[in-house]
């Protein structure tokens, strides 16, 4: 569904749609159908999975759900400089970004070391409370960034109601506008 939007909005742009448990050769669901042919698009889709070679092409991939992200970062970590949820790509700035991934990285930095200072016979839940005392003031100020943050997930509608697969399309259009009007930003 995005790539079509994605086209009937600027063709210019070239995109390749593909799932990661999506099977070869399967045409667009029922219900994506239905909700484009609404609002008068036809699209001529058939289904595609994820391979290293589509990754390679790609300058960015964009991701419907944050753990569809996971997933291709840890089967193809070499290109997930690439990877963005599509709402993290537009609604988040590039500085928040940045600096909720130095406080990840330096809450892990401080785990480890925590970790590797305490005692060998401590339970896992001996070591969790330690580790929350610990890291207490670091857990706090990311999870005050966390929550300025919004979900970063687009709904999947597949085997749901119309409805949702309505729902879904908005909310697609809506952020594949912020993403053309983001990606000519860029260009100008």
């Amino acid at each position: 569904m995005a790539e079509a939007l994605l086209k009937f909005k600027n063709n210019d742009i070239d995109v390749r749609s593909a799932g990661i448990f999506a099977g070869y050769g399967q045409p667009l669901s029922e219900g994506t159908e239905h909700v484009l042919s609404e609002i008068g698009l036809s699209f001529n889709h058939s289904s595609t999975s994820v391979n290293k070679d589509l990754l390679k092409w790609a300058d960015l991939v964009l991701t419907m759900t944050d753990k569809h992200k996971q997933t291709l970062a840890l089967q193809y970590p070499e290109e997930q400089t690439k990877f963005y949820t599509l709402k993290e790509y537009v609604l988040i700035d590039e500085q928040q970004w940045q600096q909720l991934k130095n406080l990840y990285a330096s809450f892990e930095e401080k785990r480890i070391f925590h970790l590797s200072n305490m005692e060998e016979d401590l339970t896992e839940g001996e070591i969790e409370k330690r580790l929350r005392k610990e890291l207490s003031n670091e857990i706090e100020v990311i999870q005050q960034l966390e929550a300025k943050i919004p979900s970063l997930n687009i709904t999947d509608p597949y085997g749901k109601s119309v409805q949702v697969y309505r729902e879904t399309r908005d909310e697609l259009n809506e952020h594949i506008d912020l993403l053309l009007k983001k990606l000519s930003n860029n260009i100008d």
